[in-house]
């Protein structure tokens, strides 16, 4: 009988053991669950939980990937295509040995910058600021291409302007070689600021900086050898709670229907899209001005969604050029074409020839969560039962439901450094 009794705990404790780290960071939040004033509302008790835990707890990144500040442009996009990263921490080069994190590290290069400088090189040169000799060389090398993007709409009519002669010029030329990731361009685009937290800030602190403020990913550095001991971003923290699943403080929130917390939060006239004939820049140009990661490919003079681009997809313009040289302009529609064709030679485990991953308003927000961490996705597009769009939701949607940023939390400190979302509390 002594022997049974030892099996059953001996099978009950393994039940219970973690399966995974993030398993392991749940269980924390859930023995702080359990001692929580029993007056606090359930969102309450999260934001308590999440405060009380360092973000040292986080499960640390594979070996993060730095960029020297003397790398060039071309160099920056192949070891963020290659990694499969949005983005790397600038490393300065005549930073010593010694030099504090801060010294360090000068910046953020991501592909949401790298997409904007795309749609620069496709401008022509303003009559008030003389052209660079680099832009005069890549001015000749696309045949005097003067088509100007601007921030305005492209239509059909501007396909051209994106043909695949265009990337290959540019790849090609001397101009995207040799520019300089932090010499020549860091002043160019959005150069993403190197906010980063310390291991001992809270979890709490990161999680609204992924959401509320918008930060694709949270350097955490060591002050001890100031370099960066981990890089958590949405994905990470989306996978974190697919692996929740089970525990009392994930199933309180996770099984509400989305429309029970507010998502999506636009309607179907303010979802940013673009056209499937309209040129590919026109999605990038969109996220650029509205400051988003990704746009639905809908049908044209429809609804229906036939495809996504996001930032990311900004590496095969400048990657795989050649597979676009049978395409007189590159359309939305093209574009994923010519990709699903690429992906399916090269890489046939990518996220992109998933198709359009879809979902209905009566979801709870733990099966999204398990979708968009199975399908390693940063967005979900609602339909309606006809397919038409009715909403967008992204990582940091769903991360900005889970936790609120308490009265005065950050004080001023955002003041004049990050934009503030609208209705802000602060």
């Amino acid at each position: 009988m002594a022997s049974l009794q030892l099996r059953r705990e001996s099978s009950m404790d393994q039940q219970e053991s973690p399966r995974s780290p993030e398993a392991k960071l749940g269980m924390k939040v859930e023995d702080l669950w359990g001692v929580q004033e029993p007056k606090l509302s359930p969102n309450e008790k999260l934001n308590a939980c999440f405060e009380s835990i360092p973000v040292s707890a986080f499960p640390l990144a594979p070996q993060g990937i730095e960029i020297k500040s003397d790398a060039s442009l071309a160099e920056a996009v192949q070891i963020l295509a290659q990694n499969k990263i949005l983005s790397a921490p600038v490393v300065d080069v005549n930073a010593p040995d010694d030099a504090t994190w801060i010294d360090r590290y000068i910046g953020i290069v991501e592909f949401a910058g790298i997409a904007i400088w795309i749609l620069q090189q496709s401008e022509p040169p303003s009559p008030r600021s003389p052209s660079s000799p680099s832009g005069t060389y890549f001015a000749v090398s696309i045949n005097g291409m003067t088509s100007a993007v601007g921030l305005g709409t492209l239509g059909p009519e501007d396909a051209s302007i994106t043909s695949g002669d265009f990337f290959e010029a540019l790849t090609s030329s001397k101009f995207y070689k040799n520019t300089k990731v932090v010499r020549d361009i860091s002043g160019m685009f959005r150069w993403a600021p190197f906010l980063a937290l310390q291991k001992s800030n809270s979890f709490l602190t990161m999680l609204l900086l992924l959401s509320k403020y918008k930060m694709k990913s949270v350097p955490v550095v060591d002050l001890g050898d100031g370099k960066i001991n981990n890089i958590i971003t949405q994905s990470a923290v989306i996978h974190m709670l697919a692996e929740c699943t089970g525990f009392h403080w994930f199933e309180s929130w996770g099984t509400k229907k989305l429309l029970e917390i507010g998502l999506p939060t636009m309607s179907p006239k303010e979802i940013i899209k673009v056209h499937e004939d309209q040129p590919v820049l026109q999605a990038f140009k969109l996220m650029r001005k509205n400051r988003i990661g990704g746009v639905p490919v809908v049908e044209s003079g429809g609804k229906k969604a036939i495809g996504n681009i996001s930032l990311r997809d900004v590496q095969f313009l400048l990657t795989a050029p050649e597979i676009y040289r049978d395409y007189r302009s590159i359309t939305a529609k093209n574009f994923l074409i010519a990709v699903k064709n690429y992906l399916e030679k090269h890489d046939k485990r990518s996220p992109m020839l998933s198709g359009t991953v879809t979902c209905k308003r009566d979801k709870t927000i733990k099966e999204l969560i398990q979708t968009l961490d199975s399908e390693k996705i940063h967005r979900m597009y609602v339909v309606d039962d006809d397919g038409n769009l009715e909403g967008v939701i992204t990582l940091r949607d769903i991360i900005s439901r889970l936790v609120h940023e308490p009265h005065g939390y950050f004080g001023d400190f955002f003041d004049g450094v990050l934009p503030l979302p609208e209705n802000c509390r602060v």
